[in-house]
């Protein structure tokens, strides 16, 4: 038989659900919010480190190739046209100046030459007999009636148009014995004979004359000239007299040295750069015109400048900054880059000596946020 169930009975079954439910609803509630909590709280932020700015120097070098050209080179060509007659000298002759290199021929020059010369003794011959016609008229004159001033004035005039005729005859035989010497060719300046174009029996005469090819070609091999091109950007870095080193490809073992002796002074227009030629003494002749050089170029500041790591400069789409720090912030200073070496660089731009600048510059540090230094 079933009792009826007391109604106080599910009352208190009721309440102690109730409590129950709040109790988890509470533990939920509460959970959440710790994890709230824990996700919104804000990570300290972490020391920046810092360096103060200074003034420094750096030396740098700068690779360029450069050309071994020859200090003097000449093509020598033939005064006048004529045949060889003996040749003195090969490829390869070293010369001293004014030594003779060949020696011509030109049948036509000694006929000129003796023409020139009976007339100008036939000039003599007449330039004699008029000053003495002239003498004894100008003495005669001093006897009253004996002879005209007239007479006297046309022996002065037949004297001196003797005379000059004398003197251009004399100019006529120097300038065909000076052309014959011009059959003697001679070296201009010691060097060593780098070509030779005609054998004894050719016939040689001016450029363009007979001659498509020089007779020779004269190179001074003891000193030579290092021809280099410098970019812009680092033509105010090179200073005369400044030495230096550089090596070719047949001692690629063994460094050569130079001194910078002329600089061009403009730059040249298709590249950009500037001509600098480089003296190098060349005694033992290993070097020859014509090699490749790979040349070191020293670049020392010419003044203390602000010198930072490269790791403190930021390369950014807008330009290039570095970081400094200002009343607890950052601040992002606009620069411009000099010469680099060795993971530094040259900075120009709003900067001081003592500036406190970041050490290691991110994008992450914006401008105007705050920073914790160490």
């Amino acid at each position: 038989m079933n009792r009826p169930i007391n109604k106080s009975f599910y009352s208190l079954l009721a309440a102690v659900g109730s409590l129950l439910l709040v109790g988890a609803l509470a533990g939920c509630h509460s959970s959440e919010g710790k994890e709230e909590a824990t996700a919104e709280a804000p990570e300290a932020p972490a020391a920046t480190e810092v360096f103060t700015l200074k003034k420094g120097q750096l030396s740098s070098s700068l690779q360029v190739p450069g050309e071994l050209v020859a200090f003097r080179d000449v093509d020598i060509y033939a005064k006048v046209s004529g045949y060889i007659k003996n040749l003195y000298v090969d490829v390869g002759s070293e010369v001293k100046q004014g030594q003779m290199l060949a020696l011509a021929e030109a049948p036509e020059l000694n006929a000129q030459l003796a023409s020139a010369q009976s007339k100008l003794k036939a000039q003599e011959a007449l330039s004699i007999a008029s000053r003495a016609n002239y003498e004894r008229i100008l003495e005669a004159s001093k006897f009253s009636g004996a002879v005209s001033k007239n007479d006297v004035d046309q022996a002065l005039a037949k004297r001196n148009a003797d005379l000059a005729q004398l003197e251009a005859a004399k100019s006529a035989y120097r300038e065909v014995a000076d052309q014959k010497k011009y059959l003697e060719i001679r070296a201009p300046f010691n060097g060593i004979i780098s070509a030779r174009n005609a054998s004894t029996g050719a016939y040689i005469g001016p450029a363009g004359k007979g001659s498509e090819f020089p007779l020779f070609v004269l190179t001074e091999q003891k000193k030579l000239r290092l021809v280099i091109s410098v970019p812009e950007a680092y033509t105010g870095y090179v200073n005369m007299n400044d030495v230096v080193s550089f090596s070719v490809k047949a001692f690629p073992d063994k460094k050569f040295t130079g001194q910078v002796k002329r600089q061009a002074g403009a730059l040249d227009k298709r590249l950009r750069s500037e001509r600098v030629e480089v003296d190098v003494t060349n005694n033992d002749k290993k070097l020859l015109p014509g090699m490749i050089a790979e040349v070191s170029l020293p670049l020392p500041t010419r003044n203390n400048a602000l010198i930072v790591p490269e790791s403190a400069i930021i390369n950014s789409t807008t330009g290039v900054y570095v970081i400094r720090i200002n009343n607890r912030k950052a601040e992002w200073v606009p620069i411009k880059k000099g010469l680099e070496a060795d993971d530094k660089a040259e900075v120009f731009g709003q900067l001081k000596e003592g500036d406190q600048l970041v050490s290691t510059a991110t994008e992450e540090i914006r401008d105007g946020s705050p920073v914790t230094t160490k």
